[in-house]
């Protein structure tokens, strides 16, 4: 008879570790580069089949190559104003005026706007005034600034400043109204007094509305800044394009008319970058 206590005990075994999954490698280099690379290619495939139908319609008789000269003869007339320092003054002189204007429109719309949107009878007050200059075109006022400033850089400036003022307050005061009801009842029902009500709350939820705003003031500061140019002024892009088709110099109208485009684009995404800057609480629900 075996005794219990002599029979041999089963060790059990150690407990192993689960296997470690693998950890993702990390995106190499060169497959991030070429991903970036093919988003600029999809997003230039516009760009660059514009300026290969520029380039061939006037060389195989589609357009009358003296008023539509091809692409590359417009950029060579372009890189001869680069180089001669023409293009750089006329550039400074443009951009001087438009930020001007610009920065003059959001320093007085926005705080104006927020004021507008938050107080009724501030609103109530000021908009039969309101309508009657938002629906007076900045341009058919040139000739008022003319007359009241002078020729100077201060009617321009303010022609600026005035076209650029109506985009940004009325989306201000669109954006200010438009903040969701429950939103506003949520923060009064926790006990917030109008003062931080209006910082946490409205300020934030009217910030995307204020910068497309901006956005278009952006771009009106360059459209409204080229007319009044053509008008008594002897420097700036306006002017280079004036007196190019003055003189039929066509390439050089063409170039003026590129760079102006490129001015705008550049200033329009530096204004995306600061609104995303300050509303990175938004959620990108595009595809």
């Amino acid at each position: 008879m075996v005794d219990i206590a002599e029979r041999p005990t089963r060790v059990a075994a150690p407990a192993t570790a689960p296997p470690a999954s693998p950890t993702p490698a990390a995106p190499r280099p060169a497959g991030r580069a070429l991903g970036v690379g093919a988003k600029l290619l999809h997003r230039s495939v516009a760009l660059l089949a514009l300026a290969a139908l520029w380039e061939t319609a006037p060389r195989v008789g589609l357009v009358d190559r003296v008023f539509l000269p091809p692409l590359s003869q417009v950029l060579t007339a372009w890189w001869a104003l680069l180089t001669s320092g023409q293009l750089a003054d006329h550039v400074g002189a443009s951009l001087t005026r438009s930020l001007t204007g610009l920065g003059l429109a959001v320093l007085t719309a926005i705080p104006l706007g927020l004021l507008i949107g938050w107080y009724r009878p501030l609103a109530d007050l000021l908009s039969p005034l309101l309508e009657v200059f938002r629906n007076t075109a900045a341009l058919a006022l040139l000739p008022v600034f003319v007359l009241i400033l002078g020729l100077g850089e201060t009617s321009k400036i303010a022609l600026v400043l005035y076209a650029c003022s109506w985009p940004i307050l009325l989306n201000t005061i669109a954006g200010v109204k438009g903040v969701d009801p429950l939103l506003v009842r949520s923060a009064r029902s926790m006990g917030l007094d109008h003062l931080r009500l209006f910082r946490t709350v409205i300020l934030p939820a009217a910030v995307p509305t204020v910068f497309t705003g901006v956005r278009l003031a952006g771009a009106y500061s360059i459209l409204v800044l080229v007319a009044a140019e053509m008008v008594g002024a002897k420097a700036g892009l306006g002017y280079l394009v004036n007196y190019a088709q003055y003189n039929f110099a066509i390439p050089d109208m063409y170039a003026g008319i590129i760079t102006i485009s490129a001015i705008g684009l550049v200033v329009n995404q530096l204004l995306v970058t600061v609104e995303r800057r300050f509303s990175t609480w938004r959620v990108d629900v595009t595809a």
